[in-house]
């Protein structure tokens, strides 16, 4: 605000000066939550014995705070709970964790961890690529599809973890898995998604030609993967950013003449810079190309 300030025209320094009074406002507000909070912590530890305790946690019940309500009833029911109905719920919690998914607890981590919480989303990428990367997730249709419906979770944070794992998952069926076909209906799973994050995964895939096995009536086959990557290059026309362009220029010097002709044919329909998808690039060729067998 200071460097605004000294920026601004004279005419606009007065909504500089007000919207920072309004910033110092909703700081101080900010402070004294964190501070009311603070405080509310160590009561709940420093109290003198059960009936105090008892006390404290039936005037949290009364914040106007779902959650914090919650987890007072929690700990009340604990202080009453017989050992044998405690025994139980210690049993049920035992048996939800040995019973649950990776993407069950994956999920779990993204609604509760601080780091998975926080504004920064490395935290969250990373935990997406160290999930991804486990080798009984790879080929794990039922995780795959768990985290495809945590795509519609109510949590964005959850969304987010959800939606960067399922990219990471497909990511690496496309460059890993010998059997293209599974490949390739990866990079069309990505084409669904829309979140800028499966730009870099086409990128990937386009720039890295490979072999792999096609299987038909006939048998199994080894054949090269530009069916997938002609998807790849599909899905960059689609998104239409400068990094997409940029890929796409250079398949002019691809060893597919294949790829060279439709990259040629994007560039061709779509002159100019590319600065993000529009209606027209969302249903843009070379789709059609994708028909034809790997």
């Amino acid at each position: 605000m200071p460097r605004r300030l000294r920026e601004a025209e004279p005419a606009a320094r007065e909504a500089v000066l007000a919207e920072q009074a309004s910033l110092h406002e909703r700081q101080q507000a900010l402070a004294g939550q964190i501070n009311t909070w603070r405080e509310r912590a160590r009561a709940a530890q420093r109290q003198p014995n059960e009936a105090a305790l008892r006390a404290y946690l039936a005037e949290l019940q009364a914040v106007d705070d779902e959650a914090v309500q919650a987890a007072a009833g929690q700990a009340l029911f604990i202080l009453d709970a017989p050992e044998a109905e405690l025994a139980k719920v210690a049993a049920q919690a035992s048996q939800a964790r040995t019973t649950s998914t990776p993407a069950t607890r994956l999920i779990q981590r993204a609604r509760t961890e601080f780091d998975l919480r926080g504004t920064d989303p490395k935290p969250r990428k990373a935990a997406a690529v160290e999930f991804a990367n486990r080798a009984a997730v790879l080929r794990d249709d039922e995780v795959l599809a768990e985290l495809d419906a945590a795509r519609a979770d109510p949590d964005p944070l959850v969304r987010e973890v959800a939606t960067q794992t399922v990219i990471q998952i497909h990511r690496l069926r496309a460059l890993r898995l010998a059997e293209l076909e599974s490949g390739y209906a990866s990079i069309q799973k990505l084409r669904q998604i829309d979140d800028p994050a499966v730009v870099p995964v086409f990128i990937e895939v386009l720039s890295h030609p490979r072999t792999g096995f096609l299987t038909d009536e006939n048998g199994s086959h080894e054949v090269d993967n530009h069916r997938m990557r002609r998807a790849a290059l599909g899905g960059l026309v689609e998104w239409h950013t400068p990094a997409a362009q940029q890929a796409v220029r250079a398949c002019h010097y691809d060893r597919n003449p294949e790829i060279v002709r439709l990259a040629a044919l994007a560039l061709e329909l779509y002159p100019g810079e590319w600065t993000g998808p529009t209606p027209e690039t969302r249903k843009a060729p070379p789709r059609a190309a994708d028909a034809t067998p790997a």
